[in-house]
């Protein structure tokens, strides 16, 4: 990052996604400008912000071909009329199975051209009760590798929500200034572990960790835990939405990052490195 670009504001807009492609996209533009309005230089969007149906099997009636559709058309617009970089929470992406999407979020520079593509690769399963899902069913994992693009002010590692829960992926990445984790956190599981989970991917990786997030109660029964934030590289929460819709505004500061990388070189003092190997 230089001298120009020693603090660079981000925000995370935190929705309670429908049903109705229209109506999501809708509200998304509102909180975009909004997010926009108070500064925000990069905007990030939760999981499925265009779509949240009553079933799983229900988003590959919306499944869009990379570089088709109106939801990345959204995105391309969206950034190109605010003249912002986008991460375009997540999407239904057709794959080669008709019965499977992927679930991808897009990056989008200021021109409207996508800079970056993530397909979720860790896939949520969780019974409890009364309470299960299995993400498989719909949801086909992309390839095992991590994704990283360049921004101003540093390089950004791309995860989507269940992800969390796996740091391998992160350290992958190699040194990032900027982790985002565009999520559906469940109200059982994130009020469990989102938070802690979220602190200890930025105090391990020494990296801001940005995480907009789905956060309340879904017109189809799901309640999803919110609490979209922003944690700095020493794992202080430095903005947060418990619930409901709006936006988490923060900065990238080059400065506490140096601070921190420094004091605690931790990076510099990793002796063990994980590869996979045939056997």
């Amino acid at each position: 990052m230089n001298a120009l670009n020693k603090l660079f504001q981000v925000a995370a807009v935190q929705m309670v996604s429908a049903a109705s492609i229209d109506k999501n996209l809708a509200r998304a533009e509102q909180l975009i400008a909004d997010a926009v309005h108070q500064g925000a230089a990069l905007v990030a969007l939760p999981e499925y912000f265009c779509f949240m149906g009553h079933r799983d099997a229900d988003k590959l009636e919306f499944k869009e071909a990379p570089g088709h559709g109106i939801i990345q058309d959204f995105l391309a617009g969206q950034a190109r009329k605010h003249g912002i970089w986008l991460v375009g929470g997540s999407l239904p992406l057709q794959t080669e199975e008709a019965a499977r999407i992927y679930n991808s979020s897009f990056v989008m520079a200021p021109d409207g051209m996508p800079v970056g593509r993530y397909d979720k690769i860790h896939l949520f399963g969780f019974r409890k009760g009364e309470e299960s899902y299995e993400e498989s069913v719909s949801i086909k994992p992309g390839e095992p590798q991590p994704k990283v693009v360049q921004l101003p002010f540093g390089r950004v590692g791309l995860s989507i929500c269940y992800d969390l829960r796996f740091p391998e992926l992160y350290r992958a990445m190699g040194e990032v200034e900027l982790i985002v984790v565009p999520s559906a956190f469940t109200y059982t599981t994130g009020s469990a572990h989102w938070e802690v989970l979220l602190r200890a991917r930025a105090i391990e990786n020494q990296c801001y960790v940005l995480a907009p997030a789905q956060g309340g109660r879904h017109e189809n029964g799901r309640r999803t835990w919110g609490h979209s934030m922003l944690v700095d590289p020493w794992g202080e929460v430095a903005a947060c939405l418990p619930e409901g819709e709006g936006v988490v505004l923060g900065e990238i500061d080059s400065a506490r990052l140096d601070e921190v990388r420094l004091s605690l070189p931790a990076l510099k003092h990793r002796t063990i490195c994980i590869t996979e190997t045939n056997s």
